[in-house]
């Protein structure tokens, strides 16, 4: 055991940090540490100590070597994967000047419809960053900033993303990468830069942003001696740039250049989110079209408002989660914080079409259904971006890979397999988001590309495949015309 060696790829999530020791070899995974994080706010407000990030990915490292059963010296490279969006304002030690606005904090929803208007639109926004600002993206949050909290942002030396601010712990060096910098609205997945016109829009200074790397798998330096003692890890191995979680996640899978391109991906966790890579740049306003880890693209939709939003129905009704029945005639929307696709950030959640035969379980069903058919909706849109028709045959067979936790949930997976009538691929790998880290880390270390490796680790081969079935188009065509009828006021914004 001890000649193995090994990366450590870094999940740090919403929720809590995942550090998972993989053989750089052979891809397997060793162990997976875990330590959680604390999120606080009522409302729209989501907010985090980047300090409690930095305690829990030591105590996720310590934890995973300790269930590894290897020495320290094994760990040749390290890299980050972090929740997209979040805002880290530092002051001039490095420290965070207050807690991080999370990207699923909708105080900035005004902000985001400012910021279109100002700089003329939709399309003039997707024409440089392939994005269209809403209350989730970083840009959004920076301008709440500097109207809410003015004297945070003026006294601001450094503005950065959840993994930007832990790889700089790791490597005091300043820098990200171009997936996750996409998301900031800022960078032009144009240009591939800074973009200077909208700097100015944000009243922002160049020099407060960390340098771009090439891309996520790039060394942009080695761990210090203070990280190490930290960590518990031996100074002066590989640090690599790292990405954000759905970047990261695709390169886990195999998804780039290098490996598949244009099969889509449905993630069911805290959000539901469905990407693909592509060598298309979307300018689609319906999407973010952020850029990949490895120099690809990966057009992805958001919505706010999956698993942990079926939970509280589930919670609510005081069922399991998987105590659940077909809703019938009820329509559920849980969209029970505001809502990103469709951009309702406001919202609330809606409950149509009961009746006196309602069965609790058919409540909890149409909350999956609710969840199901909004993510789903954006899925046809995404594969459009990819100059793909979602309903010629070719494309509508083509599976569809489901990852998450919601992925390891019997109602999930049969929810998505009734709405969607497509094949299912439940891919073997776990902790994909860690494993496309760890793959990022081995690249940074040795050399190679990062998906090429993935791929041949086999982390995202299949684990089970279910067959498409008849799709249920009475329950579909249901949700969605209660979805398309759907507006602010009459969800409670």
């Amino acid at each position: 055991m001890s000649s193995r060696t090994v990366v450590i790829g870094v999940d740090s999530s919403t929720q809590s940090t995942k550090a998972a020791v993989i053989d750089a070899v052979t891809g397997e995974q060793l162990a997976v540490g875990r330590a959680p994080h604390v999120v606080t706010g009522e409302g729209g407000a989501r907010e985090s100590d980047p300090e409690i990030w930095w305690r829990a990915l030591g105590d996720a490292v310590a934890a995973g070597l300790k269930e590894s059963g290897l020495p320290a010296r094994s760990v040749t490279g390290i890299a980050v994967a972090g929740q997209q969006h979040g805002l880290v304002v530092l002051d001039r030690t490095g420290r965070p000047l207050r807690p991080a606005l999370l990207w699923n904090d909708t105080r900035s929803a005004p902000q985001a419809a400012d910021l279109t208007a100002g700089l003329g639109g939709p399309g003039a926004w997707t024409a440089r960053t392939g994005s269209v600002p809403v209350a989730s993206i970083t840009a959004s949050k920076w301008q709440w900033l500097r109207e809410n909290d003015p004297d945070a942002a003026k006294a601001a030396v450094g503005v950065r993303l959840p993994h930007d601010f832990l790889t700089e712990r790791l490597a005091g060096v300043a820098a990200t990468d171009p997936g996750d910098a996409s998301g900031t609205g800022w960078y032009a997945t144009a240009t591939g830069a800074y973009d200077p016109v909208l700097l100015d829009l944000l009243g922002l200074d160049p020099a407060l942003l960390p340098e771009v790397a090439p891309t996520g798998a790039a060394r942009i330096g080695s761990l210090t001696g203070a990280a190490a003692e930290a960590l518990g890890l031996p100074p002066g191995i590989a640090v690599a740039a790292g990405t954000g979680d759905n970047m990261s996640a695709a390169v886990g899978l195999g998804l780039g250049g290098a490996g598949l391109l244009d099969h889509p991906v449905l993630s069911l966790g805290t959000s539901g989110v469905v990407f693909a890579a592509s060598r298309t740049r979307s300018t689609d306003p319906a999407l973010s079209g952020f850029a990949a880890a490895d120099g690809t693209y990966l057009p992805l939709a958001c919505t706010l408002n999956c698993t942990l939003a079926v939970d509280k129905v589930a919670s609510l009704l005081g069922l399991h989660r998987e105590d659940t029945a077909p809703g019938g005639e009820a329509v559920l929307l849980p969209y029970l914080d505001g809502e990103r696709t469709p951009d309702l950030p406001t919202a609330s959640g809606l409950l149509t079409g009961l009746r006196h035969d309602t069965t609790p379980q058919q409540l909890l069903g149409a909350a999956y259904e609710g969840a199901a058919v909004t993510v789903l909706r954006a899925l046809d849109t995404l594969l459009r971006a990819c100059g793909l028709d979602p309903d010629a045959p070719e494309v509508a067979s083509r599976p569809l890979r489901l990852i998450g936790g919601g992925a390891q949930g019997r109602s999930w997976v049969e929810t998505v397999r009734r709405l969607s009538g497509r094949p299912l691929v439940i891919p073997a790998g776990g902790e994909l988001v860690a494993l496309g880290a760890a793959a990022l880390a081995a690249s940074a270390a040795g050399g190679g590309d990062p998906v090429a490796l993935a791929t041949s680790w086999g982390a995202g081969a299949t684990g089970s495949q279910l067959d498409a079935q008849e799709r249920d188009m009475e329950t579909w065509q249901r949700v969605t015309s209660v979805l398309d009828r759907a507006s602010e006021p009459l969800l409670g914004g």
